[in-house]
């Protein structure tokens, strides 16, 4: 904590004012050593001036956010926020789907593919995850400027990239298993 120099010189002052020797008698000594006074201080601080009311208050700047570029080829960019975060979510979609087809049809994944049943819910979704990931990203919005305690960027982030190695486990599994996992 840093003390302003005028808070400082009142601190010093009250101590030469404070009597050490009334400590010092209650206190039995052992041996009597001469006092000395000590270092002096001297305080050359200005005394501070009252602010006047027509003189404006200072105010704190904003917390400093970081340019986010939303241009086209920045948010597609190999790095940038969208492929992590559209595959993420739509692997999280396709796993949970494809094992809950498994679960009430009992057919594989290469199955319910095959028959083409569920491509147009497929697409359907597809786009509207696609256009939900994007509209915040082109306005500069970040993921992690949206994250809270529970639902955070960081376990959005690590479930789906856990739900992608989990399709394309559970289709691996399926296809060396030779039928459905479950």
């Amino acid at each position: 904590m840093a003390l302003s120099a005028n808070a400082a010189c009142a601190a010093f002052r009250s101590l030469e004012r404070h009597d050490f020797n009334k400590v010092s008698r209650s206190i039995p000594a052992t041996r009597s050593f001469p006092r000395s006074k000590g270092p002096q201080v001297k305080c050359t601080a200005e005394p501070e001036k009252e602010p006047s009311l027509d003189a404006p208050k200072p105010t704190n700047p904003p917390p400093f956010r970081p340019k986010v570029s939303t241009k086209f080829s920045d948010v597609f960019a190999f790095s940038g926020p969208a492929p992590e975060t559209i595959n993420g979510r739509l692997a999280m979609v396709g796993f949970v789907s494809a094992v809950g087809v498994e679960l009430v049809t009992g057919e594989d994944l290469l199955t319910q593919l095959s028959q083409g049943e569920g491509v147009t819910w497929f697409l359907f979704t597809a786009t509207v995850l696609t256009a939900a990931s994007l509209i915040p990203m082109f306005q500069g919005v970040t993921r992690e400027s949206r994250s809270q305690a529970l639902m955070s960027s960081t376990a959005e982030t690590w479930n789906g990239r856990l739900a992608m190695l989990g399709f394309v486990a559970l289709a691996v599994t399926e296809y060396f298993k030779g039928g459905p996992l479950v």
